[in-house]
């Protein structure tokens, strides 16, 4: 692997994490150079700095092999989160530097969870930030390079194939740069209705921006303590809600839709999947906090639990409830939607409706064929059969996931964590939904987790951000031929 070639593409990233800064140092001058502001120049110079180093020192043009794909689009991403930690580092109050890489990793990953206590405390500028982080990490830190970069041959299909998911690619029939500008004009798209949408209903345009950045990017960073309870509207609850419906839906899906193509979310069994088992989960919670006498009717129920649902199957981690004092049923209800999630292709984490959904398939199959041994079974998803190299794969993916949730339990309970909070809080970070249970629920935070725990959530959340194998092929680039 050419290490050169390697940091010449990071330097590219970060230059563009440098841009984001520099627009957050804009926000804090125009709230009256508040006391962000030169953390946020300061960091804008170091990443700028860092990031042009490289082009300036080696030549471009060169086309890249797959090992150095991954090294770029890893490299990027964790470059991305130690740099852009600046902020918090040299703005101090409650950010310690295990606090500072966790808001930094939660941010990119689009997690949502965060170690401070008064959100409410930090200024404009460094709350726009955090939204950033979110934004750009939702469709992919490379991604949005590769949309304005020139043609780079095989360079940008390389590093395309890495940042995108290898179930989300079956629902975009278009060549590489088409398929990255439908994601990033369906993502800006998305971003700006609802901006505009949330000031109609009484947000403030700071407000609007911000909590749009994390709707769309399906990662929970919200500008209150007690995130989407605080405005107390229930015009902004329904768009929000409706907004982290949509988010985990294919945003190739949400393109045909659009433009009245035949690959649309109405015609894939995935979208209608993803769709009503996350509202037929939303009503048995309903009627669960209804029957126990913890909302006064059904309506109020329905209102809560709908948004807490979506919340965590779209991995936003949003809250307008403290879901910890929900009954038993709802808080294993809701654990499965966090484990499960929603659809690749979407900027959701998880395991995925498809890989889910496939495995019922293929269970299903296995049975048939247990009483027609005879009998040749293909699985089908959409209509299309399935390779047993697909489905073997999905299979694997789904074991791993749920090993690497035990190791991390026993890991974080290591430390004198409840068993609840330990297994939500893992199951939480790899999902990237931000939420747990416990000591993490909806409207805690991880401000009293020992620097260790935080430091293991974080390694969960990257995990779970490269869908477990691309995370892991850094470790083994050196054995590729």
């Amino acid at each position: 692997m050419r290490l050169n070639i390697v940091l010449r593409y990071i330097g590219l990233i970060l230059l563009l994490n440098a841009a984001f800064l520099l627009l957050s140092a804009c926000v804090s001058l125009l709230n009256g150079m508040d006391t962000a502001f030169y953390p946020l120049l300061q960091s804008f110079l170091l990443t700028a700095i860092l990031g042009a180093f490289p082009l300036i020192f080696v030549q471009g043009g060169e086309q890249i092999s797959s090992s150095e794909g991954y090294g770029v689009v890893v490299g990027a991403w964790l470059m991305s989160c130690l740099m852009c930690m600046l902020p918090y580092m040299l703005w101090g109050g409650e950010f310690t530097l295990a606090d500072a890489w966790f808001e930094s990793v939660s941010g990119f990953t689009t997690t949502g969870s965060t170690s401070l206590s008064n959100v409410e405390a930090l200024p404009k500028g460094l709350l726009f930030w955090r939204a950033s982080t979110h934004w750009l990490g939702g469709v992919g830190v490379v991604m949005f390079v590769l949309v304005v970069l020139p043609s780079m041959g095989s360079t940008k299909m390389r590093l395309s194939s890495v940042e995108l998911s290898s179930m989300a690619k079956d629902n975009f029939r278009y060549r590489t740069q088409k398929t990255l500008q439908i994601l990033i004009v369906v993502y800006v798209g998305l971003t700006l209705i609802q901006t505009v949408l949330l000031k109609i209903v009484g947000m403030g345009w700071f407000d609007a921006v911000c909590n749009s950045f994390s709707t769309i990017a399906t990662g929970g960073f919200c500008t209150r303590n007690s995130s989407i309870a605080s405005f107390n509207n229930a015009g902004v609850e329904f768009i929000v809600m409706f907004f982290m419906l949509v988010s985990g839906l294919h945003f190739g899906l949400i393109y045909g839709t659009l433009t009245g193509k035949n690959n649309n979310i109405f015609k894939s069994e995935i979208s209608k999947y993803y769709i009503f088992s996350t509202l037929a989960g939303g009503v048995v919670i309903a009627i669960s906090l209804w029957l126990t006498d913890i909302y006064p009717n059904i309506w109020i129920s329905l209102r809560y639990s709908l948004f807490q649902i979506i919340s965590v199957a779209s991995t936003t981690g949003f809250a307008t409830a403290d879901s910890s004092v929900w009954t038993p049923l709802a808080i294993v209800v809701l654990m499965l939607f966090t484990i499960q999630c929603a659809c690749a292709g979407s900027t959701a984490g998880g395991i995925k409706c498809d890989r889910i959904l496939l495995s019922f398939k293929a269970m299903k199959a296995a049975i048939i064929q247990r009483q027609h041994p005879n009998a040749i079974i293909r699985v089908k998803l959409n209509g299309v059969i399935q390779e047993n190299n697909t489905v073997n794969m999905a299979m694997l993916f789904i074991v791993l996931y749920l090993m690497l949730l035990g190791i991390g339990t026993v890991a974080v309970a290591a430390f004198g964590i409840d068993l609840e909070t330990s297994f939500s809080m893992t199951v939480a970070s790899m999902a990237n939904a931000g939420a747990g249970f416990g000591q993490v629920g909806s409207m805690g935070n991880y401000h009293e987790m020992p620097g260790m725990v935080k430091f293991i959530a974080t390694i969960m959340m990257l995990l779970g951000r490269f869908e477990i194998f691309g995370f892991i092929q850094l470790f083994f680039l050196n054995k590729w031929k």
